[in-house]
C-alpha cells in the first residue's frame, strides 16, 4: 500500500499510515519491515520491566547449563515486537485490539537475532454495533534472519472506516 500524505492546508502536507476497514482483503500478507535485531540488553530491560525472574532471560550461567546452551529471549517480548512491528499494516487505524489467540512459540530466539514479522488477513466483517467500523482479524507469524518461525498468533482488530476514524478531524 502506498502511502499518500495528506493535504491539511495550501502547501501542507501530513504523512499517514495504515488501513481502513475498506483497505482489507482476504488472503492478502503484508510484510512488516524494517525487521528488529534483539539485543540482550533489550531481553534484560523487558524482564525487569514485565518483572519476569526466570533466570532464563538475564543470567548467562544459568542460560548455558540449559538445553539452549545460552539465554533466550523473553517470549513477551517477541510477541510485543510483533505486534508493534504490524501496527503500520494492521492496526495504526485501529479503534481497539478485540483479541489474541493461538499464540504459539515454535523456536526460541536469541540475542543477535533478527526478527521479521508478517500478517495475513483471515477475515473480516462489518461491526454489529458499530456502524463506522469493521472487524478485521490476521495471523501474525514472526521469523528469524533464517526464515524459521519462532512464533505465530491470530490478532482480532476493530478498524475504523474511511471517513469515521480520528483522522477524518483534528490535529490528525
Amino acid at each position: 500500500m502506498t502511502q499518500t500524505p495528506k493535504q491539511v492546508a495550501p502547501g501542507r502536507y501530513r504523512e499517514t499510515f495504515g488501513r481502513f476497514y475498506e483497505d482489507f482483503s482476504v488472503g492478502d500478507t503484508y510484510e512488516h519491515r524494517p525487521g528488529r535485531t534483539i539485543t540482550q540488553t533489550d531481553n534484560t530491560w523487558f524482564t525487569l520491566l514485565t518483572m519476569n525472574t526466570h533466570p532464563l532471560h538475564f543470567d548467562e550461567e544459568y542460560g548455558k547449563a540449559s538445553e539452549f546452551g545460552r539465554c533466550i529471549i523473553a517470549s513477551p517480548l517477541t510477541v510485543a515486537l510483533m505486534v508493534g512491528m504490524s501496527v503500520t499494516d494492521v492496526s495504526q487505524k485501529a479503534i481497539a485490539n478485540l483479541g489474541w489467540r493461538e499464540i504459539r512459540m515454535t523456536a526460541p530466539l536469541f540475542a543477535g537475532d533478527t526478527l521479521y514479522a508478517e500478517s495475513e488477513v483471515l477475515e473480516k466483517r462489518e461491526s454489529q454495533s458499530r456502524p463506522g467500523a469493521g472487524i478485521v482479524t490476521v495471523r501474525t507469524r514472526g521469523l528469524n534472519q533464517d526464515g524459521v518461525v519462532a512464533c505465530t498468533f491470530e490478532r482480532t482488530i476493530l478498524v475504523a472506516k474511511r471517513g469515521h476514524g480520528v483522522e477524518s478531524g483534528g490535529n490528525y
